[in-house]
C-alpha cells in the first residue's frame, strides 16, 4: 500500500506519515504540490493526501492535475476546520474523499484503506483489459486467492503437455472458462470445439462427435466431418461428460486409447491429434460404482484432475469478481458504474452464491441496471440478521425505491408520486443509496 502526502507544516506531516506508516503504508511525504506532482504518473498504485491549502499551487490545482493524469487516481483532500466550500469544491473536482482538520487517526486510515482498495480494483481491472484487448478470445479467470492462483499454475503447467484433462466443479464456477484457458496456454493452433454432452440427442450423438459417411444412414447424403475431428490440432471439451450414452462412452475409450476414429459408415480410421478436456459437476467415481459412468473412462480422462473452487469458498475474490463484471455491464449497457458500500460487500462476501461465478455475473448486471436488491437472496439468513435496526430499514427502503423505478422504467418523477415523496426526497435517497437513475 502506498500514499503520496503533501502538507506544508512539517510537524503535521511527520504525524501523519507515521499514522500512515503504522497503518501499513508506505509514504512519500511532501511540502509542495509541485514537488509531489514530480512522482505521479498514471499507473500509480497508491492514494494522494493533500491538504488544500498549500504554499504556490493549491491542494485543489493539485486534484485536477492528477485527475487530468488519470480520472480514477483517488485523493483525499484535507480541508481547514469549518471550510465546507472549500471541502465542496473539491468533492465536486472529483475528490475521493474529504478530511476536516484536527482529524482522528483512525479516520484518515479508514478513508486511505478504503481508497487504495478501490485503486486496487482499478488497476486490476485495467489489466484484465488489457488483457482482453492483446488476446480477445482468451476467457477471464478473474480471481487473487491463493485457490484461483493455484489453478493458474496448474494450468500453466500441465496445458504445454497435452494432457487429456478431468475438471470437476459446481455448475457456474467456470469450467469451459478453465478449459478454454487449458487450450490457449497449451500452444496449440487447431480449434477449440465444445460440445454439451447433455444436450445433444442420443440419435445424433454419434454422428457429431465422430462424423460419418455419405450413405451411412438415411439422410446422410454427404460425408461430415466430426466434432472430434474438426478438432485436429486443437482442444476438444466435452462438457456434462456424465451425459454421455453408455454405448458411446465405449467408443469413446477406445478413440482415446488408440488416438484414431473412425467414421460412421467408414472402413478406414482416422489418426486424432487433439487434447480432450471433460467436464463435470458430479462424482463420476460414484457414478461408475452405480453403473452410471464407465469406471475405465474415468481413469482414461482424469490423467490429471482439476477440481474448481466455489466462489463462497473464496470471498476474497468477489470484490474483484464484481468490479470486473460491472464494468463489462456498465460499458454494454452505457450506464453509470455503480458504487457500494463496505457494508454492502460484507453482506456479498457473506452470500451462499449456489450459481457461483455465474450468479454474482447476473448480479453485477442487475446492479448496474439499478434493480438488484442490497444483499442477493442467497445471503445466508444471519449475515442479514446481524444488520442493525436502521440497517436493515435502510435496506428494505432501497429495495422498494429500486422496485418503484423498475416499475416505471426508471422515470423519477412518476416513481416519487407512485411512493407519494416529494421528489427531492426521492432524489436525496437515490444519491444516499447510490442508486442509477433513468429518465427525469
Amino acid at each position: 500500500m502506498q500514499a503520496i502526502l503533501i502538507e506544508d507544516e512539517a510537524a503535521l506531516r511527520l504525524a501523519t506519515s507515521q499514522t500512515l506508516e503504522l497503518g501499513g503504508f508506505s509514504v512519500q511525504a511532501c511540502a509542495s504540490a509541485e514537488e509531489a506532482l514530480a512522482l505521479l504518473r498514471a499507473d500509480y498504485p497508491g492514494v494522494i493526501v493533500t491538504d488544500v491549502r498549500l504554499p504556490g499551487r493549491s491542494g485543489l490545482e493539485l486534484l485536477a492535475q492528477a485527475a487530468a493524469l488519470d480520472a480514477e487516481l483517488p485523493v483525499i483532500v484535507v480541508t481547514g476546520h469549518g471550510d465546507v466550500e472549500m471541502a465542496v469544491a473539491a468533492m465536486r473536482s472529483g475528490a475521493y474523499d474529504f478530511i476536516e482538520k484536527p482529524f482522528a487517526a483512525e479516520r484518515l486510515l479508514d478513508a486511505v484503506r478504503r481508497a487504495q482498495e478501490r485503486r486496487r480494483l482499478v488497476l486490476e481491472n485495467r489489466q484484465l483489459r488489457s488483457d482482453r484487448a492483446r488476446h480477445p478470445d482468451m476467457p477471464d479467470l478473474v480471481g487473487r486467492s491463493a485457490a484461483i492462483e493455484q489453478l493458474k499454475v496448474l494450468i500453466r503447467n500441465i496445458a504445454p503437455a497435452g494432457v487429456d484433462v478431468l475438471i470437476n466443479g459446481q455448475t457456474g464456477t467456470g469450467k469451459e472458462v478453465a478449459a478454454r484457458l487449458l487450450h490457449a496456454a497449451s500452444g496449440r493452433k487447431g480449434n477449440f470445439v465444445a460440445i454439451n454432452c447433455g444436450a445433444l440427442p442420443e440419435s445424433v450423438f454419434e454422428s457429431e462427435i465422430f462424423g460419418h459417411e455419405a450413405g451411412a444412414f438415411t439422410g446422410a447424403q454427404k460425408r461430415r466431418i466430426g466434432k472430434l475431428e474438426y478438432a485436429q490440432g486443437g482442444t476438444v471439451f466435452l462438457d456434462e461428460i456424465e451425459s454421455m450414452p453408455m454405448a458411446l462412452q465405449v467408443k469413446l475409450l477406445r478413440v482415446l486409447q488408440e488416438r484414431r476414429l473412425e467414421r460412421l459408415g467408414a472402413n478406414d480410421t482416422v489418426a486424432l491429434d487433439c487434447t480432450i478436456v471433460a467436464a463435470t459437476k458430479l462424482d463420476l467415481l460414484q457414478l461408475s460404482a452405480q453403473g452410471q459412468f464407465r469406471e475405465d473412462l474415468y481413469y482414461r480422462l482424469s490423467v490429471v484432475g482439476i477440481e474448481l473452487p466455489r466462489l463462497r469458498d473464496r470471498p476474497d475474490d468477489i470484490p474483484l469478481l464484481l468490479a470486473h463484471f460491472a464494468a463489462d455491464a456498465a460499458a454494454r449497457y452505457r450506464r453509470p458504474l455503480p458504487q457500494w458500500s463496505a457494508q454492502q460487500m460484507a453482506q456479498w462476501q457473506a452470500a451462499e452464491w449456489p450459481g457461483n461465478v455465474r450468479e454474482l455475473r447476473n448480479f453485477a448486471e442487475r446492479l448496474v441496471l439499478g434493480v438488484a436488491a442490497a444483499v442477493p437472496a442467497t445471503a445466508p439468513a444471519e449475515a442479514v440478521e446481524a444488520l442493525s435496526l436502521p440497517q436493515q430499514v435502510d435496506q428494505h427502503e432501497r429495495e422498494l425505491i429500486v422496485q418503484a423505478l423498475s416499475a416505471v422504467d426508471g422515470n423519477v418523477a412518476l416513481a416519487a408520486d407512485n411512493l407519494m415523496v416529494p421528489r427531492k426526497t426521492l432524489y436525496d435517497k437515490l444519491k444516499k443509496y447510490q442508486i442509477a437513475a433513468g429518465r427525469k
